[in-house]
């Protein structure tokens, strides 16, 4: 079996040609153009269906979306002001029609959560949080070896915790929100007003692990914004394991033990007993993986009620 998948996020649009043991025949990547509104995006991933399926004869297509989504019908319930103009798509219906081929959506996040569960950092385990740091921030949570999505599709929505009471405000249209402060949109807008324009995250994270120390203190910031919401979400949820995902998440060792210890800081000893934080394994790759696995999952699903 051969998969399109594609990963819809603020910024870039990923897509690949995945097989059903997870690996990739090719991938690449276009700019997002979120501005341009909910159907041009629509118009965009159509047309990266045309391009894979010209290289790769497919067995069907799976979507990671943003926003929240109802991975019944595949259809975007709600989107922030990210992803103008998205709210309501029928996207799971609209790609089958302009493909003749099976389709199913997910929200990115549980799909990054479902890849390293399948082939990546939470292997074996049946519990645990994962969070991608990105554009904004997004949680997904696996209990007794199963995703939780919640009532109305909508559960992991972390990047919405209050963090600031009347701080800066969000797309959501609320204000103080968890992603405004410790995202890698919200540490990237910091880096450019103290450093000015033109320093990306890889350079700055170089002068950090240098020992710059301007650098290093606005990273001791962002980090207790981080790990402060973090400590919300141990004492609430108790995992064994945090999965951490996004482009971030390629500082590997050094942010994994920065989290840590500022986390093991800030939470009770019970809590802090056997928690592990791990970064994912694909990078940004783990949302694609996802896809094509929650694909195999629905249409094996499907196979079996039938």
């Amino acid at each position: 079996m051969q998969l399109g998948v594609i990963d819809i996020g603020g910024t870039f649009v990923k897509y690949a040609a995945v097989d059903e043991e997870g690996a990739f025949l090719f991938h690449g990547s276009v700019p997002t153009e979120a501005a341009k509104g909910g159907e041009a995006l629509v118009a965009k991933v159509q047309r990266l269906c045309d391009e894979l399926m010209g290289k790769v004869q497919l067995d069907g297509i799976s979507i990671s979306s943003a926003g929240q989504i109802d991975n019944v019908n595949g259809r975007v319930v709600f989107a922030t002001d990210t992803l103008p103009g998205y709210t309501g798509t029928e996207l799971a219906q609209r790609i089958s029609a302009h493909t003749g081929l099976p389709a199913y959506v997910e929200n990115d996040v549980n799909c990054t959560a479902l890849g390293e569960y399948w082939k990546g950092a939470a292997r074996g385990t049946r519990d645990f949080l994962c969070v991608t740091i990105g554009t904004g921030i997004g949680g997904a949570l696996f209990l007794n070896g199963e995703l939780y999505t919640g009532s109305h599709f909508s559960a992991g929505e972390i990047g919405h915790i209050n963090l600031y009471p009347n701080g800066t405000l969000c797309t959501c249209g609320q204000s103080g929100c968890y992603e405004q402060y410790a995202s890698s949109l919200a540490l990237q807008r910091r880096v450019t007003e103290q450093f000015g324009e033109g320093w990306e995250l890889k350079a700055y994270f170089e002068q950090v692990k240098a020992g710059n120390r301007e650098a290093v203190q606005l990273f001791e910031h962002w980090l207790d914004d981080l790990t402060t919401g973090l400590q919300t979400l141990v004492h609430l949820l108790n995992p064994e394991l945090i999965v951490i995902g996004g482009g971030i998440s390629a500082q590997g060792d050094f942010l994994q033990q920065t989290v840590l210890s500022s986390l093991e800081n800030k939470i009770m000893p019970n809590h802090r007993q056997s928690l592990q934080i791990k970064m994912a394994e694909h990078d940004n790759k783990s949302n694609l993986l996802g896809a094509a696995k929650n694909f195999l999952d629905k249409s094996g699903m499907e196979q079996v009620s039938n």
